[in-house]
């Protein structure tokens, strides 16, 4: 099993990245997957859509194809968000775009949202509105919301608030047990077939 997590943020050494290099961290010593990839979108690498991507331009395809490889042939993703102004970042907003051609389709996804304060619920709410109509992303009901993460899973033990700290590692170790069973069940519902059709590429 391969689980990918995306790093929402666009600023370099992010605490966003911190958390999701805790998460990839977590799952490998967890044995909850055989093997991670993770994207950082720090310094916004992928540039905004256009309809190139739709009329098969040949620098988008070779921009993509890499990244595509590496979705696809993932069971499961954890997608981190920092809130920025209320609101899940545009770089990440933008990602949610490429994705038409069933690389995320049907394969869960478990949303864990960062605030530097007592926030981060709204980009839970955003990704679970507005993220996942036509590339089909499943997200699974549990979500991870955390909160003054400059005080939490940090690798120097005497930056953290040792109760928010221990409450957090196992909560995300928790969610991510969950995201793997998740992963096995979905799984057969794309063996089976029915997923598959030409007729309703869009969702509604």
């Amino acid at each position: 099993m391969k689980i990918t997590i995306i790093s929402g943020s666009h600023r370099s050494s992010s605490q966003s990245e911190k958390v999701a290099r805790h998460i990839e961290n977590t799952l490998r010593a967890e044995n909850i997957c055989d093997e991670t990839w993770l994207l950082s979108l720090a310094s916004n690498p992928l540039p905004l859509w256009d309809e190139g991507i739709w009329d098969g331009d040949p620098e988008w395809s070779e921009r993509l194809a890499p990244v595509s490889g590496q979705l696809a042939s993932s069971d499961a993703f954890v997608i981190v968000s920092p809130e920025w102004h209320g609101q899940v970042p545009s770089g990440l907003k933008n990602f949610f775009l490429m994705w038409g051609k069933g690389e995320l389709a049907h394969k869960p996804a478990l949303i864990v949202t960062v605030s530097s304060a007592d926030g981060g619920a709204y980009p839970v709410a955003e990704l679970r509105m507005s993220s996942y109509k036509n590339n089909r992303i499943c997200y699974i009901p549990e979500q991870i919301i955390i909160r003054n993460v400059e005080h939490v899973l940090n690798d120097d033990a005497e930056k953290n608030n040792p109760d928010a700290d221990t409450y957090f590692r196992a909560r995300t170790r928790w969610a991510l047990g969950i995201l793997k069973e998740y992963a096995m069940a979905l799984k057969s519902v794309r063996d089976s077939g029915v997923t598959e059709t030409a007729d309703f590429k869009n969702g509604m």
